[in-house]
């Protein structure tokens, strides 16, 4: 879906910044701007501030800053698409299609009014089923047998359902309306046509996408009926496989933990939250897939899924394993954590205490270590049968890492545990590439590009082993697709740009799929930057939203008319302007470029704490927190060098 950069224009100019943030963020009046706590990080000083003038906002303490768009996309975890829809829809703006014909606008708006009007069907039934929790003492009972108080079951906005076959019939007069069938909160026999309720006697649980919208519900019996669990059916506001019960409510306590933490069920999301662990998320009756991975890492770069140590446990944390390898790169961090049997997170926390809790997510299993161990189950690694198979498991798997150090370093231990020179292993994974697997992606989800079956990288990562130019195997990943499998001669060091600004946006235009792998840190120091670089890079960050990875080809096309655009045309022009070679050593190059922009920054910033140390109190604080920092930066560029 394409949208005109013209109507963003015009969008931002209708919306006002400070009533979209203020959805979120307590905000009060100080001076010309808005201030309030940070939402990105924890604090107990006001630093975030909020300017109706400028429309746009700024933390001072962790640097976040953007305008309405932005907040939507880094805070409540939106797409840009949906962000722009979401804000439009506010100021009643229709949303145009350069890309889409008038029946197919027409269908569109027709969905979108259809899933507003479920939405308000649903949030409707779960203000009802609210009301009668408070009614049913058997209910609120049950709620306090599991230690579930009054303020968390009002922050997740739990209800009951009663006993009855047509309850709802007092909350909708027209209940033979279809919107009650497809909302999933009727069920319509199929053969005599008669309509009953589908949750009764049963504690409900609304769940929300990231706008906090109703769009469906999740109900637990009070007993031991079957079924336990029962789910609002695939509706079009729906889909159990993309949603994770408990991400809006979760979100800040997310940022504030660094990590989310995803467990089997909505009882145990709540039993957390109440016990002190707010970012807890769960999966609704299904497998962790690759939507879910990728919609947690909008808002942090740390996942830890757990598990029941069963053997059930297992099998759904070799699941989650395969939605998360895409995912699984460089600057993130996933982890499994496998509770004793007898225990889930709720249990163990009673019986053991939340710190011995978080002592276990802080050691729980590393994404590495876990992928060695899925490859190597039932395989003896005493034989050279059961080493040969160990390494067939491991293919497949190691094949869905993306590009990058710890995919290199994977391949070496596990070409060490199948008693193989990692070169050799590679060579015999790239003569028989297993197929990538296609998932289909959401309604409106531009794939990304290893969804349409890119081949893995295999023995690309190395040169080759005899002359006569490139190997035959699979090459590259999505991020060098179409490139070729050998590098290209030596023509000499490439002269160095005139300044980090311009190496890094050469290297970015030329590789846009590197900025999947950045740190928000990395994009905060590239956002920082005096224009016309920060524009350039902020316009860069927006097109790799809407549009995913293109090719300068492509950018050059879109640039057209940008205010950034002659700058990004002087950089990629001339016989060294594009750079080629090996991949590693182009992220290598970005990696070094950004870390360095990265201090630049931070010693600016460690400049002005130092001049606020008489005036602000948590200046002291800050500024330690930022040598930290720079020194960790500084140990890596020494070792890099």
């Amino acid at each position: 879906m394409s949208i005109p950069q013209s109507f963003i224009q015009e969008l931002l100019s209708r919306v006002d910044v400070v009533d979209v943030v203020g959805r979120y963020v307590q905000l009060k009046k100080g001076g010309a701007n808005f201030m309030g706590l940070c939402p990105f990080h924890g604090e107990k000083s006001p630093s975030f501030s909020v300017s109706p003038s400028k429309q746009f906002y700024h933390c001072f303490g962790c640097g976040k800053n953007g305008n309405a768009i932005g907040f939507l996309m880094d805070h409540a975890g939106m797409g840009f698409v949906e962000a722009v829809q979401d804000l439009a829809q506010s100021v009643g703006l229709a949303v145009p299609q350069d890309d889409a014909s008038p029946q197919e606008r027409e269908r569109a708006a027709a969905a979108r009014q259809k899933q507003a009007t479920l939405t308000d069907v649903l949030e409707k039934a779960g203000e009802s089923w609210r009301k009668q929790l408070k009614a049913s003492p058997r209910a609120v009972a049950y709620l306090k047998g599991r230690g579930v108080s009054g303020q968390i079951a009002k922050r997740y906005g739990l209800g009951y359902a009663p006993e009855g076959w047509r309850n709802l019939a007092s909350v909708f007069p027209e209940y033979d309306s279809p919107l009650l069938h497809e909302s999933g909160l009727v069920i319509v026999g199929e053969e005599d046509g008669k309509r009953y309720d589908r949750f009764r006697d049963r504690i409900m649980f609304p769940i929300r996408n990231v706008k906090g919208e109703c769009i469906g519900f999740g109900g637990r019996v009070l007993g031991d009926e079957k079924p336990k669990y029962l789910n609002s059916p695939e509706t079009p506001v729906f889909h159990k496989g993309r949603e994770l019960y408990g991400l809006f409510e979760a979100r800040t306590a997310i940022r504030e933990a660094g990590y989310a933490l995803v467990t089997e069920g909505y009882m145990d999301v709540v039993a957390l939250a109440q016990l002190g662990f707010g970012n807890a998320v769960a999966t609704l009756g299904t497998a962790c897939t690759s939507e879910h991975v990728h919609k947690l890492f909008r808002f942090t770069d740390q996942v830890v899924f757990s598990f029941d140590g069963d053997a059930a446990g297992r099998r759904a944390a070799r699941k989650a394993l395969d939605g998360a390898l895409p995912y699984a790169s460089d600057t993130r961090a996933i982890k499994f954590l496998f509770l004793p049997p007898e225990h889930d997170p709720d249990s163990f926390i009673r019986a053991h205490g939340p710190e011995a809790f978080a002592r276990h997510v802080g050691d729980a299993m590393p994404l590495s270590r876990f992928l060695v161990e899925a490859a190597s189950e039932g395989c003896d690694l005493g034989l050279a049968e059961g080493r040969a198979h160990m390494a067939t498991n491991a293919r497949a798997l190691w094949a869905a890492l993306p590009d990058g150090a710890l995919k290199r370093q994977l391949l070496a231990e596990l070409a060490q545990l199948a008693q193989l020179d990692a070169r050799d292993l590679a060579d015999l994974w790239s003569h028989s590439a297993p197929p990538t697997p296609t998932r289909t992606p959401a309604p409106g989800h531009e794939p990304a590009p290893w969804e349409h079956g890119a081949p893995p990288a295999f023995a690309g990562n190395f040169p080759p082993r005899t002359a006569g130019g490139p190997s035959q195997g699979s090459r590259g990943t999505w991020k060098n697709r179409g490139a070729k499998a050998w590098a290209p001669p030596y023509q000499g060091p490439r002269p160095s740009p005139v300044s980090r600004a311009d190496q890094a946006a050469r290297l970015l235009l030329s590789h846009m799929a590197f900025l999947e792998e950045l740190t928000h840190d990395d994009h905060d120091a590239l956002s920082a930057q005096p224009a016309p670089h920060g524009p350039l890079f902020a316009w860069l960050e927006q097109e790799w939203h809407e549009h995913g990875p293109q090719p300068w080809a492509v950018l050059r096309e879109s640039l057209r008319g940008q205010g950034c655009e002659s700058l990004a045309v002087q950089l990629m022009s001339g016989p060294h302007a594009q750079p080629e070679g090996d991949l590693q050593e182009i992220r290598r190059e970005l990696r070094g470029v950004l870390n360095r922009m990265r201090m630049d920054r931070i010693k600016q910033q460690e400049t002005e704490a130092v001049a606020a140390l008489r005036t602000d109190p948590t200046a002291a604080q800050r500024l330690r927190a930022l040598q930290a920092q720079r020194l960790e930066l500084e140990a890596l560029a020494r070792k890099a060098s």
